[in-house]
């Protein structure tokens, strides 16, 4: 039997530690019940419905509830839901690892499954530096990072990050990475510049430079030219060492093309997948690399990567994540989001004609503008959540950045209606405050 409404919230209050919130909020900020969801909607135990307009933490590209991911979860769960991935093998774990191979940047063969985006990240890194380390360049341990990049929470995630609300309190057990300054005005130039000429000058000591390809997520959707990405590349390569392509966020068509890395036509040597790789429906997650990077661990016991995951390759989430990548193939979902990408952009664009309103972009299914100061300590973008959760939309700001990342397979009323809900929401709060 359902608990009711008021004794539910008591223990949600009373127990849970809710990621990314303070006491204070927890205990006061109003929350959403979900009973069930479909498509892109929020479903109350009294069946109010309201727009998801964070795919729940950017991860539902194909929306709640897809009827074929319910299937192929349920099919799975019949046959196979766990087995060790040490000495053994399964058929969905296999086959995903070759799809994925095939519709990645080219040169990327090898996968490393894991359960989250932090975690593909953290295998990212050690591998980098592990590669240099056993392959005579042992002087190569420096990390190249973005300003306000975010790539996760565990340490060494965090170490690359610098989104100082996340991981300032940990600096002293993070190791060092290198960034330049932040970007004045949203003009990224310098910043590319002074990655390119570090490289140049120190690339001996650079380990592996890691980026959010086209747009980073936390720092407030901020997106920089695909041109800037090239060039960053280019002099990777020159350098000799390795580029890391955190896709975690932007993969699976949530810019436009399979991987934002598509719009600079680069290949990194290290890619990491999580969030759309499973449709939101599973924690799962992969790392991808190159065959060198691959025979760099080629020998005895005492060369192989040491990290382990339980649920590697779990079958549930590989059996689901295959039927993602039959979707977006049958379903041609990349092809259909580009007219809806145009909508959104379009409205996105229009909120420029608001008082307070700042900055507004789109690229693909991400659409994001700014009110007031930039942050994510900052306060109008959580009265403006506050009145959409009334209007019938979910919005989750980064501060005082508002953004939506609908599902890639939204229909066009559902769309018309969340744009209606952003934009009322937020002329209700400037309007107000102007």
């Amino acid at each position: 039997m359902r608990l009711p409404d008021d004794e539910l919230l008591v223990l949600d209050r009373r127990h849970l530690w809710r990621p990314y919130t303070s006491s204070e909020d927890h205990e006061s900020r109003p929350l959403f019940i979900v009973d069930r969801a479909e498509g892109p909607w929020l479903i109350g135990p009294r069946g109010r419905r309201i727009l998801d307009a964070s795919g729940s933490w950017w991860c539902n590209n194909l929306g709640h509830g897809h009827p074929r991911l319910r299937q192929a979860l349920g099919r799975q769960a019949e046959r196979l839901m766990h087995c060790t991935f040490g000495g053994a093998t399964h058929e969905p774990g296999v086959r995903l690892a070759s799809e994925l191979a095939a519709v990645a940047p080219k040169g990327l063969e090898r996968v490393f499954f894991s359960d989250n985006g932090s975690t593909s990240v953290e295998v990212a890194l050690k591998i980098a530096f592990q590669y240099w380390q056993q392959n005579d360049r042992p002087e190569r341990d420096l990390f190249l990072t973005l300003p306000g990049g975010y790539h996760g929470d565990t340490l060494g995630a965090m170490s690359v990050g610098a989104v100082d609300e996340f991981s300032g309190v940990f600096r002293p057990l993070l190791f060092e990475a290198a960034r330049p300054a932040e970007p004045v005005e949203y003009d990224w130039e310098p910043v590319f510049d002074a990655l390119v000429t570090r490289l140049r000058e120190d690339g001996d000591r650079i380990a592996a430079v890691i980026v959010e390809p086209v747009v980073q997520g936390a720092a407030g959707m901020r997106m920089y030219s695909p041109t800037l990405l090239a060039e960053l590349c280019e002099a990777t390569t020159r350098a000799d060492t390795f580029l890391i392509a955190d896709e975690v966020f932007t993969g699976f068509g949530r810019t436009g093309p399979m991987w934002a890395s598509d719009h600079a036509r680069i290949a990194p040597d290290l890619l990491c997948t999580a969030k759309g790789l499973s449709g939101g429906v599973m924690p799962f997650a992969a790392t991808l690399a190159t065959d060198r990077i691959y025979e760099g661990f080629r020998g005895g016991k005492e060369r192989a990567l040491m990290h382990g995951h339980t649920f590697f390759a779990n079958p549930l989430g590989a059996a689901v994540a295959l039927e993602v990548l039959a979707i977006y193939r049958e379903d041609r979902i990349l092809e259909r989001a580009k007219p809806k990408a145009a909508r959104l952009a379009d409205a996105i664009r229009d909120m420029a004609s608001l008082p307070g309103v700042r900055h507004p972009r789109a690229l693909g299914m991400c659409a994001a503008f700014d009110v007031g100061q930039t942050g994510y300590m900052g306060k109008i973008g959580w009265e403006i959540s506050e009145v959409a959760l009334e209007l019938g939309a979910h919005l989750r700001p980064l501060g005082n950045t508002i953004y939506v990342v609908p599902p890639l397979n939204i229909g066009h009323d559902d769309l018309e209606q969340l744009l209606y809900v952003v934009r009322k929401a937020t002329e209700r709060v400037l309007v107000k405050d102007s």
